[in-house]
């Protein structure tokens, strides 16, 4: 061990230092394996509920999907246009840029709307109501459906 080949006052400032450290810093250590194990809670998904758990550790764990979804989306982006890059077109370039920031708005769209009726079918089953729960789902596909009809539409017409 390297440090038995020092004088025995040194192994003691070495041994002060080490357990000072570890101890000073053990709630950092602690703090990033618990962010650690609830990011993998969250990545692989399993079923809980928040209303028993705190109120970070239930935002934490719906956020960390969305937030690698859109990095997801990122890298997808990233991927069309270095591949529409070698067509040597910056026309082509272009377009996929201009398209792509009209499917970030369209997402961004469907993902609040899919978060308020989340939420509000949360609410209905958090209060122990199923059949407000299973009308606010159901107006929820109503008003996704509405709304994927008006963006069609539009799409549509500008098309022509």
């Amino acid at each position: 061990m390297l440090t038995k080949c020092l004088p025995k006052n040194h192994r003691d400032i070495i041994g002060h230092f080490i357990k000072f450290y570890f101890t000073k810093h053990e709630s950092i250590f602690t703090k990033i394996a618990s962010l650690l194990r609830l990011f993998k809670e969250a990545i692989q998904g399993s079923e809980q509920d928040f209303t028993k758990v705190s109120i970070n550790k239930a935002i934490f764990l719906l956020a960390i999907p969305m937030i690698v979804e859109m990095g997801m989306e990122s890298i997808f982006a990233v991927v069309d246009i270095f591949f529409v890059s070698k067509l040597n077109d910056s026309n082509a370039v272009a377009t996929v840029g201009y398209t792509e920031s009209v499917l970030s708005i369209l997402y961004s769209l469907a993902m609040g709307l899919g978060m308020g009726a989340t939420a509000i079918v949360a609410r209905r089953v958090g209060e122990h109501d199923k059949q407000g729960a299973s009308t606010a789902a159901v107006q929820a596909i109503y008003l996704g459906l509405g709304v994927s009809l008006i963006v069609s539409l539009v799409g549509t017409f500008y098309f022509s």
